[in-house]
This record gives C-alpha cells, sequence and structure tokens, in this order.
C-alpha cells in the first residue's frame, strides 16, 4: 500500500481534517513519520562535541508567575560557536521552555512542542492544563531517546502560569523524559551547578518579577564565571541574556533595553563585589 502522498487530493484532506487526534505528533507519526525529528536519522557513531550544544537555563518563581533566563553562548567542544543563540521560546500564552543540549535538536523540539499545543487547542476546543503540557513534552523527550543515545541529548526546562494556583510551576526533565517538579528555582546545562548555588543566596520566595529577573541575571553571571561554556554579558556587542516572564497576563519577553539596564545594575555591583551579592545571615 502506497503513503499518503499516492492517495487523490480530496482524500488526504478528509483524513487530515477527520483525524480524530488531539496530539499532532501522533497524527504525524501516524500519517509522515518520517517528517518527525530523529525518526529517519541513523548515525554510525555518536557526534558528541561535533554539533553546537545550549548551555544554561534558569528559572524561578515570583509573585504571581515564574520567569526564566537563558545565557546566549553555543559551544563545540571548546570553541565557540554561536554568541547569540535563543534558548527559552515561548510555547503558548502561559508557558515557555528552555533548552540544552545538542542545540538543532532542541530548537526543532521547541517548535513541534509549540505546534503540538495549538493543535490540541484547536482540535479539543481547550488548553491542556499545566500538568499536561508537562507531560506531553515529557512524551516528545522520550520519542527522542534513541538519538541521545548517539549523543543528541536535548533536556528541557519547562515553565508555565497555572491559574489554579495563581502562581508558576517549573518542572525539569532527563533524558528518559519524566517530568519532575522543580519547587521555587531550577537551571539546567552545563553551568547549572553554579547557576543554582548562586540562586541558593540570592532567591527569596513571593518576590516581584523585576527582583527574580535581577537574581536569574546574577545567577547566569556566577555560571558564566566558573563555566566557560556559559557566555556572560556581551557589553561590547551588547548581546544579553533572553529573559521571559509569564504572569496572568500571559508571556512578556523583556526587551533588550529592559534587559539592558538589570545586566548594567548587575555589572556595577561586581565592580566593588566580584563574588557578587552576599546572602545576609539569619
Amino acid at each position: 500500500m502506497g503513503s499518503h502522498r499516492d492517495l487523490p487530493a480530496g482524500m488526504v484532506n478528509h483524513i487530515f481534517t477527520n483525524s480524530g487526534i488531539s496530539s499532532f505528533t501522533e497524527f504525524v507519526g501516524s500519517y509522515a513519520p518520517d517528517l518527525l525529528p530523529g525518526r529517519n536519522e541513523t548515525l554510525a557513531a555518536p557526534v558528541g562535541d561535533r554539533i553546537p550544544h545550549a548551555t544554561t537555563i534558569v528559572a524561578a518563581t515570583c509573585a504571581g508567575g515564574v520567569v526564566m533566563a537563558g545565557d546566549r553562548r553555543a559551544t563545540s567542544g571548546n570553541i565557540i560557536s554561536q554568541r547569540d543563540m535563543e534558548k527559552v521560546f515561548r510555547t503558548d500564552d502561559y508557558s515557555c521552555m528552555g533548552i540544552a543540549g545538542t542545540a538543532s535538536t532542541g530548537i526543532e523540539m521547541a517548535r513541534l512542542y509549540r505546534v503540538e499545543l495549538e493543535h490540541y487547542e484547536k482540535m479539543e476546543g481547550r488548553t491542556l492544563s499545566v500538568a499536561g503540557k508537562a507531560n506531553r513534552l515529557a512524551t516528545m523527550i522520550r520519542g527522542n531517546l534513541g538519538m541521545a543515545m548517539q549523543g543528541l541529548v536535548v533536556v528541557p526546562l519547562f515553565a508555565a502560569y497555572d491559574p489554579e494556583i495563581d502562581g508558576g510551576r517549573i518542572f525539569g526533565y532527563d533524558v528518559g523524559g519524566g517530568p519532575y517538579e522543580q519547587q521555587q528555582y531550577h537551571s539546567i546545562g552545563s553551568g547549572s551547578i553554579f547557576a543554582r548555588g548562586s540562586l541558593k543566596k540570592l532567591y527569596r520566595e513571593n518576590t516581584s518579577p523585576e527582583e527574580v529577573v535581577l537574581a536569574l541575571i546574577h545567577a547566569l553571571y556566577d555560571a558564566a564565571d566558573d563555566d566557560s561554556a556559559t557566555g556572560g554579558p556581551d557589553v561590547t556587542r551588547k548581546i544579553w541574556p533572553v529573559v521571559a516572564q509569564i504572569t496572568a497576563d500571559g508571556f512578556h519577553r523583556l526587551s533588550d533595553e529592559e534587559v539592558g539596564g538589570h545586566v548594567q545594575t548587575v555589572l556595577q555591583e561586581r565592580m566593588s563585589s566580584p563574588d557578587g551579592p552576599v546572602a545576609p545571615l539569619r
């Protein structure tokens, strides 16, 4: 039996519009599995450091929402392959994801996941719950496991505003899926251990989005200070971290001017205190 490409146009349109499948990924997998990432590629050996990798992403809850930030550096081994990479992506009006790992696969997964959420909403007439969104992403990560075993690992960080609690939620993953809900803050990528250590001393629960943005930029600065794969603020090129906040008003990516103002605050403080703010002992 031939593929759907051999069928008359009218029959193909009927199949596409009456599939009854609310998952876009499952729909494509049923009719054209070769179009999905990782389904038609076979690598002879792990590619490892030859492909650009994305690094550090941080996220933290704030009063009435959540904030996510990512550095802009991509590396291939010890080489900086890109200085202004985008690693934080809007996935719908009230959620976003950041990627660490194989950059090309991560970007492709983020784009497909956004379509996945849009397709579900159109088919079902409603949006998924936050837990449902986190589980859908886990399924996509699990589908990439074969490629991950060959070196094309993608580990996202997912954040969303949940109207049921009028606050933000954060989910981490491993290469097998997950998800694992994180409390208050979390980080992924090569600089994550340093970013998380920074947030341990700087993060305060239920503070304003602006204060959390400043804490996350400090955390990325600390990560870049100790991890060569994480890029710090590039003052000469004016390349700043990507920062997005999600509240009841929806997803908002901060402009370069807004982020630049926070970066200048961090840099001025680091001129007198290179290791950053000191957490008060209580």
